[in-house]
């Protein structure tokens, strides 16, 4: 910091200052600060230029229910009213607002060139005046479903104290919060439960089914996929930071199918942001994209490096220099915000703290593994989930002064952890197959080949840690790596990745060329096969393949949009790969 405690990177003598805009979108703001009128509702939401599209949400009588927009005003001075006596009068009112005095209104905004930013809603009371009450403006969601238990969340647009009614059971905030998060014990396996969220004086219901019993082999679906930052084409495609018209495609198949859960593994949106709040607003589109099907099926969500939230130095003419992990760790890193938009299980590492690396083993030097690295069981599966961008600094394969986590590298605490993990998934009975996720692919074959765990074949990329570069370089970890799941490991069925947008597979064996010329290390025993099962064809833009040494054994190769299916019946599984806008199928294959 500079005597005006301003931020920099200095190199070459030269000082980068930390840019220090404030967001571009806040919740609260794009949240509008409602009030009732005498006819309908009034909003602010301050500097916003563009147009407000408003319509009836039909809860409680749509399973999926999304708003069934009416129509579209332009805000003036980020200000907008909408007149729900005359513009939802009969025979417009389908919810029954006038009898029932209450209902929520969906909104969407646009800003001035036509790109949507947010959808909204606001629960109201009445019939004329009208009150806004608390609202439910995200979930709820089912989370963390085992066979005897489940966790059920949601946001809501001021602190409220909520109930939670499921299994003759009614569960309460035990103060007012805007982030609800219940978890629910004491279920039967295998065991569909209807549950109500009540916020006011307004419930939604859906229902949930848990996981049957550990081992019990019965057949069931999950369905896997990644990337799915905003993309062109306008419309849903570009939901500021997401592709929701692909991503709502995808889960609606992935639900029809009959999926128990959906894998998602990083790069939701396209953050690469220096403010926390503006990331927040890009997570919430991306949950609103999927929310409909998300009340019922879970989402298990992985880190990617488009989920880089941090401190970007730039120099006078505003050209980016350096981009690193922001801090305060524990509030304000990449890996914070991810913690505070999602609900995943708590079994992971700590962080890297007490590496052999660590310059303070008795501080707090490095982000938290909560809920961004990860496992959990349904049946007879297991997925480990990894951080592939931990501690990212975008600019470190180019700078590595700033030092920080290389884009693609599994650190040694995390890889210390997925050994004592795997071998407990060895020694357990009810586990036939593991599934092993990052972002990053193992072996890149469109759109990364400069980076992930190969950097074109360069195993100097590595992360420094305070200045100074670890021992083992990205090649290196990547065998270290592939050695535990392929020679410590009989279970370990296939690494999914993405990054890459694009589908395609590849079954590592012994005759896979994966080395640079005359590479000076030891070289991996691929004692038996598994498949690097790469989808990040989830709405990102599309890359096209690359010549690498392993193509030969590349298979399926497409640039379609893509959901991965498995079904999995005991000890077999197939994987059916189906393309959610046009529903043809792309690939099918039987995995064991």
């Amino acid at each position: 910091y500079d005597e005006s405690n301003r931020l920099y990177c200095e190199n070459e003598s030269q000082k980068f200052y930390a840019d220090t805009a404030g967001p571009r979108y806040t919740i609260k703001q794009l949240l509008g600060n409602p009030e009732g009128t005498e006819d309908g509702l009034a909003f602010d939401f301050v500097n916003l230029i563009g147009t407000f599209t408003y319509g009836l949400i039909p809860y409680g009588k749509a399973p999926h229910p999304l708003p069934v927009f009416r129509l579209t005003s332009p805000l003036v001075n980020g200000k907008v009213t909408a007149n729900v006596k005359r513009d939802f009068r009969y025979p417009y009112d389908f919810v029954g607002w006038e009898e029932n005095k209450g209902f929520t209104l969906g909104y969407r905004l646009t800003d001035e060139k036509g790109m949507i930013v947010f959808d909204g809603e606001v629960s109201v009371e009445g019939s004329g005046p009208f009150k806004v009450i608390p609202t439910i403006y995200e979930g709820p969601y089912v989370n963390n479903i085992s066979a005897t238990e489940a966790v059920i969340w949601f946001e809501t647009s001021e602190p409220v104290i909520s109930t939670l009614a499921i299994n003759n059971k009614i569960i309460e905030d035990a103060a007012p919060v805007t982030h609800h998060e219940f978890k629910v014990s004491g279920l039967t396996p295998g065991t569909k439960y209807d549950y109500t969220v009540k916020v006011a004086s307004l419930s939604q219901t859906y229902h949930i089914t848990t996981a049957p019993k550990a081992g019990s082999r019965k057949p069931f679906v999950f369905a896997y996929t990644s990337d799915s930052r905003h993309a062109s084409g306008s419309g849903e495609r570009m939901i500021y930071g997401a592709n929701a018209y692909i991503m709502k495609k995808m889960t609606a198949l992935s639900y029809q199918q009959g999926a128990a859960f959906v894998q998602f593994t990083g790069d939701m949106i396209n953050g690469y942001l220096s403010n926390k709040e503006e990331q927040l607003v890009q997570y919430t589109n991306w949950k609103k994209s999927i929310e409909p099907f998300w009340h019922y099926m879970p989402f298990y969500i992985g880190q990617g490096n488009h989920e880089a939230l941090g401190f970007i130095f730039k120099d006078k003419d505003g050209v980016q220099k350096a981009f690193i992990d922001k801090f305060p760790y524990d509030t304000q890193s990449a890996e914070s915000a991810f913690r505070d938009a999602f609900v995943n299980p708590e079994n992971g590492p700590l962080s890297e703290d007490n590496n052999q690396y660590d310059p303070n083993p008795n501080e707090a030097d490095f982000p938290s593994y909560k809920e961004n690295v990860f496992h959990y069981t349904y049946d007879n599966v297991a997925m480990i989930v990894l951080n592939s961008d931990y501690w990212y600094a975008p600019t470190l394969s180019r700078n590595s002064s700033t030092s920080g986590g290389l884009h693609g590298y599994l650190m040694d605490n995390q890889m210390d952890w997925l050994r004592k993990i795997i071998q407990e998934f060895e020694q357990n009975p009810a586990i036939d197959h593991i599934f092993v996720t990052q972002h990053t692919p193992v072996f890149p074959n469109g759109g990364h080949s400069g980076d992930d765990m190969w950097y074109s074949g360069n195993n100097e990329k590595r992360p420094y840690i305070a200045g100074k570069p670890i021992q083992k370089g990205i090649i290196e970890r990547r065998d270290e790596y592939l050695d535990i799941l392929i020679n410590h490991s009989k279970k370990v069925v296939a690494v999914l990745t993405g990054d890459e947008h694009n589908y395609n597979r590849l079954q590592l064996t012994k005759e896979v060329p994966i080395y640079p010329e005359n590479y000076p290390h030891k070289k991996l025993n691929v004692s038996r096969s598994i498949y690097q099962i790469n989808n990040g064809a989830s709405g990102a833009p599309y890359y096209g393949q690359e010549k690498l040494p392993w193509s030969a054994y590349t298979k399926a190769f497409s640039v379609e949009n893509a959901v991965c299916l498995f079904y999995v019946k005991g000890k077999k599984i197939s994987m059916k790969v189906l393309n959610p806008d046009t529903l043809n199928e792309i690939d099918e294959i039987k995995i064991r």
